[in-house]
């Protein structure tokens, strides 16, 4: 298992429907910032959002089990092997992720509990 290295690549917001369903003043998450890097493998980064990592671990631990992108929608998805672009679900300013499989062996830095 290698770490996987996760790149915010955009916060967006989408200002048609944060006008409808949106509180006064929603902007882009404030809790990512485009350029920000984490890196993960048996567990989420500190520092990444809870919801985002629920919406992307799948593909995290595909790519982090080696996992090639063929695989991942039969192919026709991302043409660069272990790549995956993803966002979290919120739907009024989800985050836009870039994960790419490392050679960076992962390690258990916590002790699991039983």
């Amino acid at each position: 298992m290698n770490k996987v290295k996760i790149t915010v690549l955009k916060t967006t917001l989408d200002q048609e429907l944060a006008d409808q369903y949106g509180v006064p003043g929603l902007t882009a998450c404030p809790m990512l910032k485009a350029g920000q890097v984490f890196y993960a493998d048996y567990a989420k980064p500190d520092g990444l959002c809870d919801e985002a990592w629920k919406a992307i671990y799948q593909y995290v631990f595909a790519l982090a089990h080696g996992m090639d992108d063929e695989l991942f929608y039969y192919g026709d998805w991302i043409k660069k092997p272990g790549v995956a672009i993803c966002s979290c679900n919120d739907g009024l300013r989800p985050v836009i992720f870039k994960l790419e499989r490392t050679d960076e062996p992962a390690q258990m830095e916590y002790t699991p509990v039983r």
